[in-house]
């Protein structure tokens, strides 16, 4: 079963990510940023068991990130994985949120499920607002995939003043005291 995460549930879920982060395969994550994001997060639960997580984290109107996806290597293989990142298509779904993309080592895995491999630089900025926290900043090897709900009409959205990179980030419009 699936299930929206609660506090009692975040020691095991770092458990879970963290065995993954210790064999280089995705990034550690501590208790306060586990907390700190836990309504992003959802947990497959079996038999009272917590065997796998997976965390959406709204960018911006039409972007979501697929993060954190774990599952307990003694369960892995069993389409565990692939249910949670089903929960997250049904969350941006519920969200009208159009497009999810994930960083990930697991290219072969996010290609089963339609992400298409893209250029780390066109993404916007706020995604990269964790590599500050990330030891491989400098030297990130992450593949960067996105996917399309075509299903999801784009949205109009907010005007955002482009970046260096040519990147739109959301901006506050200009204020003038008269």
């Amino acid at each position: 079963m699936i299930r929206p995460a609660t506090v009692y549930d975040v020691p095991r879920i770092q458990e879970i990510i963290n065995s993954h982060a210790e064999l280089g395969r995705m990034l550690f994550k501590s208790l306060a940023q586990l907390y700190e994001d836990l309504r992003d997060f959802a947990v497959y639960e079996e038999d009272g068991v917590i065997l796998g997580s997976v965390g959406l984290t709204i960018i911006w109107a039409d972007l979501a990130e697929v993060r954190s996806l774990a599952v307990d290597s003694n369960h892995q293989g069993r389409g565990i994985g692939k249910q949670l990142v089903d929960w997250t298509f049904s969350e941006a779904r519920r969200l009208n949120i159009r497009k999810l993309m994930s960083l990930t080592y697991e290219q072969r895995f996010f290609e089963k499920l339609g992400f298409e491999v893209v250029e780390k630089e066109s993404l916007p900025l706020k995604v990269w607002s964790d590599c500050v926290r990330c030891p491989k900043n400098e030297n990130c090897d992450e593949i960067a995939m996105v996917l399309t709900l075509a299903d999801i009409p784009e949205p109009k959205l907010p005007h955002a003043t482009p970046t260096p990179r040519g990147v739109s980030i959301p901006v506050l419009p200009d204020f003038h005291e008269d």
